[in-house]
């Protein structure tokens, strides 16, 4: 009896702790505190190096951000504006500024969602409720002291270097204000609707990465700005469908081979007020992504884009002395992609600049006559971005793909190098590194995570050494994830070849109790979209949802295909006038490796995509129906002729040039062929990819008598940002996957 009593408590007690160990639930992945820890965004160091700011969810609303600080003398991190003590409520957005944060995909965030230092370290400047505040870090008492009040909603403050004046958009058009006694002072007067000031236009903030239209000169004297003027393009009705009412938007959308903005750029004195207007060329139908100023003041550079997007040229200009010259110029047969790279030294006349001819972005050091001087790395590999630059000690620093396409890190190179194939790597943790130098390139805050660890805020100096964690986030404790760690299925990294030899990265999730005996259904999660990569050892929400479908009993798999990010311009431009054709066939090499593993059910696969992944899934459907068993797609693209002009001419042309492209590119072409099961999902007032592209295809699959599943959302933009929609939208994607890929095992 003694030992069957024994066998039984141990029985208990191995029970017990199983029950110890809780799977993620879809409710507990979007509820707060925030699984992955702080919620912490733009980690920013002080001018002085001698702290670092950055904006923190709460734990009881992850998406209410308050602005903090680590102090690097006394190694404490403190508040320091909780946002509901400066306004208690922030009241309804603008329409502009609610367009702008979706744009800049925040629209789920409230309280201080940016800030800004001053150049000289004294104040840092933040937006909220519609009017502008400053927090004076060198008084005794830390006050915040409103600078601008208004009815109208101010948007995009930036403060001027010297500190004394913050300027800012009010009612599309420029003005500044005094920080010490809010004066104010208008620039610009002609802004209405369709004339704006300082505004960054619809496709530069979401296609050309800028988010603001003016920038300070150095010497705080002037401020350059882009005029741009909305009257070409057509205005066009969008209808934002709410629960119960409909609103009928005018919005002037530029459509793919129609008109766009024209820009004006301008320097305004804001001592005299007066303008001078500087010569963008003779042609009118071009794209401004870039605009900054050399060192002094004097002279500013813009960067000018051919609308096909196969030229760029860097031009600087010298106010009141004539039309700018053109210094460089980018030329490529298929698309240029922007960068952030530009870099102008001040105690040579000369600028580092990152280019693509060569087959993988690199770093180029130029003479301020356009002549190269030397470049400054050089590999089969790509260079992500120009993170700081020390020019007394004659380094540079950048991240990269020199690990791999998976991985993310920091290295150090010289300007003076004579090998620019050999570099120097800073981080070492396998890994996702993000990287925020202050302006002497002396230390620098990292953001790391990998797809086992959630994000970590430290302070490194120069060399990677870590002088300190701000957020150390470490699994373990009371903290959020903790519970969960045990349940977390370990991430397997690989490479396929794909038809034409090349390296296609993939991941793979096992689901929980994984017996190799036993095949298992598949979630196939898919991106494919050049701008954005998948398979990264990152941390993300996405993670999340991927541990949630493998602790549910599927195998979970993504791939990236040609036509993505960090693997070369070859890579890249295989998709040039074929998307929605190339992505199909790599991820077609995922779907054969897949079956032809012992562990998988070759007639349970599903595939997910949302966006960009959407118009994937359903091109998997329409091209290769019988293939998949299932398939998802939330808030896809159907038809690229719905889509705006940079993004879809980048890669496809005009639809009046190249017809074939965009037919061949429709989901509508192939749409009559699917007969797999299909959830479509769309929100009702996305203004990003249009309602349209959905109840087109749903149209075409009704005609053609095709049976499938559908959920909108009332009110919803592209993300679906609301708390529990949210919640209601994975539910629905995994009820759908369940019932049919997990039939009779839930």
């Amino acid at each position: 009896m003694k030992y069957i009593a024994c066998t039984f408590l141990l029985l208990s007690l191995a029970v017990a702790g199983q029950a110890e160990t809780p799977t993620l639930t879809l409710d507990r992945i979007f509820d707060s505190p925030d699984l992955s820890g702080p919620t912490l965004r733009d980690a920013r160091l002080s001018p002085a190096g001698d702290r670092v700011t950055f904006l923190r969810g709460r734990d009881d609303d992850r998406g209410m951000l308050d602005l903090w600080e680590y102090h690097v003398d006394d190694d404490r991190t403190r508040i320091l504006v909780a946002a509901d003590d400066v306004v208690e409520d922030e009241g309804e957005l603008s329409a502009e500024e609610r367009a702008r944060r979706e744009r800049a995909r925040i629209a789920d965030l409230s309280g201080i969602v940016e800030y800004r230092w001053s150049g000289d370290g004294r104040f840092l400047l933040f937006p909220l409720g519609g009017d502008i505040y400053v927090l004076d870090m060198t008084a005794e008492e830390r006050e915040v002291r409103q600078v601008t009040e208004s009815e109208a909603f101010d948007t995009d403050p930036q403060i001027a270097p010297d500190g004394e004046h913050v300027a800012f958009v009010r009612n599309r058009d420029l003005w500044i204000a005094r920080i010490d006694d809010g004066s104010e002072t208008r620039l610009t007067d002609d802004g209405d609707e369709v004339i704006a000031n300082g505004v960054a236009e619809f496709i530069a903030q979401e296609e050309m990465g800028r988010s603001t239209g003016y920038w300070w000169s150095p010497d705080s004297r002037h401020i350059a700005f882009l005029r741009i003027d909305e009257s070409p393009i057509d205005v066009t009705l969008r209808y934002e469908i709410e629960a119960g009412d409909i609103t009928m938007i005018e919005q002037r959308y530029p459509y793919t081979g129609t008109p766009n903005v024209t820009y004006r750029l301008g320097v305004a004195d804001i001592e005299t007020g007066s303008i001078e207007w500087i010569d963008l060329g003779e042609e009118e139908d071009i794209y401004i992504p870039r605009v900054d100023w050399l060192p002094g003041g004097e002279q500013l550079s813009f960067q000018r884009q051919s609308r096909d997007q196969q030229t760029l040229e860097l031009m600087i200009a010298t106010p009141g002395e004539g039309a700018p010259e053109v210094v460089l110029t980018e030329t490529e047969d298929t698309w240029i992609n922007l960068h952030d790279d530009l870099h102008f030294l001040s105690d040579m006349p000369a600028f580092i600049w990152s280019s693509e001819r060569n087959g993988y972005r690199h770093l180029y050091l130029y003479g301020l006559d356009g002549e190269l001087i030397r470049p400054l790395t050089a590999g089969d590999w790509a260079v992500d971005a120009l993170e700081g630059v020390d020019e007394e000690l004659g380094m540079i620093y950048f991240t990269a793909a020199e690990v791999s396409p998976r991985e993310k890190h920091l290295y150090r190179q010289s300007l003076v190098t004579s090998s620019p194939e050999i570099v120097s790597r800073i981080s070492r943790r396998g890994g996702w590194h993000e990287v925020s130098m202050d302006r002497e390139a002396r230390v620098y805050v990292n953001t790391f995570s990998s797809a086992s660890q959630p994000p970590q805020l430290a302070l490194h100096s120069a060399d990677g050494e870590r002088i300190a964690w701000l957020v150390e986030n470490r699994v373990s404790g009371d903290h959020p994830y903790a519970r969960y760690r045990d349940a977390h299925r370990p991430t397997e990294f690989g490479e396929l070849v794909g038809p034409d030899g090349q390296s296609l990265h993939y991941r793979l999730i096992r689901p929980a109790g994984f017996d190799p005996e036993k095949r298992y259904p598949v979630f196939m999660h898919i991106y494919g979209g050049p701008t954005h990569r998948l398979v990264t050892d990152s941390w993300s929400r996405r993670i999340l949802i991927d541990q949630y479908m493998a602790q549910q009993g599927y195998v979970v798999f993504s791939l990236d295909n040609r036509g993505i990010v960090r693997q070369g311009k070859a890579f890249q431009d295989a998709a040039y006038l074929r998307l929605g054709q190339i992505e199909m066939i790599d991820q077609m090499v995922g779907l054969d490796w897949l079956r032809a593993q012992d562990f998988i059910d070759p007639e349970r696969i599903g595939i997910f995509g949302w966006s960009y992944g959407g118009y994937v899934a359903l091109m998997a459907l329409a091209q290769y129906p019988g293939e998949f068993a299932a398939g998802v797609a939330v808030a896809p693209v159907t038809d690229w002729r719905l889509y705006d002009t940079h993004y879809t001419e980048r890669y496809m042309g005009t639809p009046q040039d190249q017809p074939e492209a965009y037919e061949k590119g429709d989901v509508l072409t192939y749409a009559d062929q699917i007969e797999d099961q299909l959830l479509l999902i769309h929100p009702m007032a996305d203004d990003n990819v249009l309602f349209t592209h959905s109840t087109l295809l749903m149209q075409e699959l009704q005609e053609n008598v095709i049976p499938f599943d559908l959920m909108t959302y009332p009110g919803e933009k592209h993300a679906i940002a609301g708390d529990a929609q949210r919640r209601h939208v994975y539910k629905t994607i995994t009820r759908f996957l369940d019932r049919v890929l997990l039939p009779g095992e839930k």
